[in-house]
């Protein structure tokens, strides 16, 4: 009976404009055990499973944090394997600096255009993890160091993407801040950083946009691997009201019954054997309940049922068109650090152009995001397009960041003979990948030699910065303007071109703080951790919320950004409303061009009882205002902006007082300021160390935070025998088989990288983190990694009978990916 509804609804049913749908109870009550546990790992590489017999097809996802990666050949996560040409839009480090949340909905709305020509039905994207320290490798891909900015960005691409009828899978679920060691890599977390900081813009992004997936992170959380954390996993779904499909990460997830038992509803990728037959074998037993089982199979259909529903909508923007949202992101997303009168450039100068960036600019990072770019512009060439006085050098090696003398001499002598000079400079492409972090702040030596040279020459000198996140400038304060592109995409160039000849007028604002040096971040000596357990020390202070506690310097605030044109406010006015109060100001443009002001809205409590950050960015708002126009700007300011999470009474409490409401240009401009009294619970003193009441530079003792951790740190894992699945290609040195599968892996990386010595460096580098449960990436059924892990530990004979017991698997879409290192499908 089940069975025939069911096809009749797949097959018959007809929505408005002729969809085809289907209803979801009846496929569930209609298909086998074995059907429903097949459903629950990926078809392939990059499918997602149906319901063939019940005429049910598989369903496509694919990389895209800021662009698709959509591949139709060869499958891996690490964007070593072609893809088909696609835009490249400004990576999140570069768009969070918009401030502008219409703009990255409208970049949201063009890449679900993409996807939707090129039949994805799931873009992985966005990141919203939080930036603990500029040296992660993966920073480039995610918004802000704050969780506000970086929530409300996530919600605006979400609603972007699923309003073409694209799903979106927000990600990584939670707490997934370093590359080193991330597939097994314990997060130790304080209740206050947790909530506070690490999960809130995913429950921002999960109540406003309603994502249609979200993905599970490859580390562990407090002690439980974040594809089986059961507490993790009824967060989103009971408090914030989720209620799509939660993926593991591209081979994160770590126990067959454990995930599904905590949440997890889908593994990829797939097909995994091993997986099927143990979750099947489970229910039969009695381990795990049907209900648990129908509730993950339901929550997969739904989304096939929401990617028929859309199957009738057509592109909107064009090719073209798409290419102009990924130059407007750019342009709207560029920050002037500073700037002496030297931008815009004077109509008809002559200028040197240096730096070989300017001609292969850096536009993405490495690793699973890497786009393959349908074009890609310059600035060297939209500055000659528009018709400037231009001359070029090279100034230093594009791959290498190296300059010889000979680079040197003629880029001081292009500059000396120059009106002005425009030196490119930032990190190159084998600094910022997914899978390693960096090892300091530094540009290359020779790109610092290179400005110094150049600004010694010539002092009207103009930088130009490309990059994923923020870097020590030792020679800070010699050039007369400093223009941060970050890593802008494939139309950075003609951006970059249109900001310097002032067709265009900067008007980003920094999504994270820019330290003067490494030692003067919060946990400059213990990130990245080395071992298995990374202790965030700092607890809810980060970013700017560290720099402001400590009183710290900086080199450019949270929230910096100059303009050609000047802007005033006044008039503050603080009205309460029935959820908080509504905040306003007026904003005028007091110059002679137009321009856009983010205006930033802070709170600030005066008096607290539980250790607090000086303030806290609650608000913000982009104003496009013409030359001697003045607009109100107004922000809603709930009383949730005033809560703190109450660690011992687990749930967010507000504490009765006076609060500051601050209307600012940056977090250390202020330009207006009101204060509050708001109702709620008597102040109290929370317990917390001193260290966390009265922050002072240095970071924080180990005491320290397991007093205000207040409980036993989870058990550290010692890496020695016996071995596990989760024992690293690095901790199988000791043994015969380690040593050799050390060299069938580093001759396989000379072969597939033999010209880059570079990125088989870091590549082997991330290989030697990798834990042998990441196999099933590359179609592994994980009973055979069991019996290597037997063989490993010298149980030979109980090893050989699993392998005489394997079956094989059956061919699929991943067969023959790249396997050289595992790690993120996004």
């Amino acid at each position: 009976m089940f069975e025939g509804k069911a096809r009749r609804m797949v097959n018959e049913g007809q929505a408005e404009g002729g969809v085809s749908l289907f209803d979801v109870d009846a496929v569930v009550a209609a298909m086998t055990l074995e059907e429903k546990c097949a459903c629950l790992t990926g078809e392939g590489y990059w499918e997602l499973g149906g319901c063939p017999r019940l005429g049910i097809g598989p369903i496509t996802v694919s990389d895209g944090p800021h662009g698709l990666r959509r591949q139709a050949g060869a499958a891996d996560n690490l964007g070593l394997a072609g893809s088909e040409p696609a835009v490249c839009f400004p990576t999140a480090s570069a768009a969070a600096c918009s401030f502008d949340a219409d703009l990255v909905r409208t970049m949201g709305e063009a890449l679900g255009d993409e996807a939707r020509g090129q039949g994805v039905a799931v873009v992985l994207g966005p990141g919203a993890n939080m930036k603990r320290s500029p040296l992660c490798g993966r920073n480039f891909e995610y918004f802000s160091e704050d969780p506000h900015l970086a929530g409300e960005l996530a919600a605006a691409y979400i609603e972007g993407v699923q309003s073409r009828g694209v799903g979106t899978s927000l990600k990584h679920f939670a707490c997934n801040n370093q590359e080193t060691n991330r597939l097994i890599v314990d997060a130790v977390v304080d209740e206050r950083a947790l909530h506070e900081l690490y999960l809130e813009p995913f429950r921002i992004a999960v109540e406003k946009a309603r994502p249609w997936t979200v993905m599970t992170a490859y580390n562990l959380l407090d002690g439980a691997y974040c594809s089986e954390n059961a507490r993790l996993l009824a967060l989103a779904r009971d408090e914030w009201g989720f209620d799509g499909a939660y993926v593991s990460d591209w081979g994160a997830e770590n126990d067959n019954k454990a995930s599904l038992s905590a949440g997890l509803d889908l593994v990829m990728p797939g097909p995994r054997v091993d997986y099927r037959a143990d979750v099947a074998a489970a229910v039969r037993a009695g381990e795990l309940s049907e209900e648990r089982l129908d509730a993950a199979v339901r929550r997969i259909f739904e989304l096939h049922a929401r990617h028929a529903a859309a199957q009738g909508m057509s592109v909107v923007r064009s090719l073209d068109e798409r290419l102009d949202v990924a130059r407007a992101v750019a342009e709207g997303s560029a920050v002037l650090l500073e700037n002496d009168g030297a931008l815009p450039l004077a109509p008809g100068a002559r200028v040197a152009v240096i730096g070989a960036f300017a001609r292969e600019p850096r536009y993405q990072g490495a690793g699973s995001s890497k786009i393959n770019p349908v074009s890609l512009d310059c600035a060297w060439d939209a500055l000659a397009a528009a018709g400037a006085a231009a001359s070029y050098a090279p100034g230093y090696d594009a791959a290498t960041g190296e300059a010889d003398e000979a680079l040197l001499d003629e880029a001081a002598r292009i500059a000396a003979a120059a009106d002005v000079a425009v030196v490119f400079v930032g990190l190159p492409d084998a600094s910022e990948s997914e899978g390693a972090d960096r090892v300091d702040m530094a540009l290359p030596a020779g790109h610092n030699a290179l400005v110094e040279r150049v600004c010694a020459a010539n002092p009207n000198t103009v930088v130009v910065l490309q990059g994923g996140s923020p870097v020590e400038l030792p020679w800070r304060g010699r050039p007369r303007a400093v223009l941060l592109c970050y890593l802008a995409g494939c139309r950075g160039g003609q951006a970059a071109a249109d900001l310097l000849l002032g067709r265009a007028n900067p008007s980003g604002k920094l999504a994270e703080t820019w330290p003067v040096r490494l030692a003067d971040t919060p946990c400059a000596e213990r990130f990245p951790e080395k071992g298995r357990q990374a202790c965030y020390r700092e607890s809810v202070y980060t970013g700017y919320r560290y720099y402001d506690a400590a009183g710290a310097d900086v080199a450019y605030p949270f929230g910096h950004g100059l303009s050609y044109t000047e802007f005033s406010y006044r008039d503050l006015q603080v009205e309460e409303a029935d959820d908080g109060f509504f905040v306003s100001c007026l904003v005028r443009n007091d110059g002679a061009c137009a321009g856009r002001e983010a205006v930033q809205l802070y709170v600030a409590p005066l008096e607290p009882g539980a250790f607090r950050p000086p303030q806290e960015l609650k608000g913000f708002a982009k104003a496009a205002l013409a030359p001697g126009e003045e607009r109100r700007v107004s922000l809603p300011l709930p009383r949730r902006a005033f809560a703190h999470y109450d660690a011992d009474a687990h749930a967010w409490d507000v504490e009765a007082g006076a609060y500051e409401v601050r209307i600012a240009a940056s977090s250390r401009d202020v330009r207006l300021s009101a204060r509050v009294e708001v109702a709620g619970s008597p102040r109290r003193e929370d317990g917390a160390p001193e260290a966390y009441h009265r922050v002072r530079p240095g970071g924080f003792s180990d005491e320290a935070f397991r007093k205000l951790y207040g409980r036993a740190l989870p058990k550290v894992v010692v890496p020695m025998r016996p071995y596990t699945a989760n024992a690293t290609v690095g901790d199988l040195k000791a043994s015969l088989v380690g040593r050799l599968v050390h060299y069938l892996l580093r001759r396989e990386l000379r072969l597939l990288l033999a010209g880059d010595a570079e990125r088989r460096a870091q590549a082997e580098l991330a290989v030697m983190e990798t834990p042998l449960r990441t196999l099933a990436m590359s179609g592994t059924n994980m009973n055979l990694v069991g019996a290597a892990v037997d063989v490993l530990n010298y149980r030979f004979i109980r090893g050989f009978k699993k392998l005489r017991a394997l079956k094989p698997a059956p061919p699929h879409g991943g067969a023959g990916a790249p396997s050289e290192r595992e790690g993120d499908n996004v």
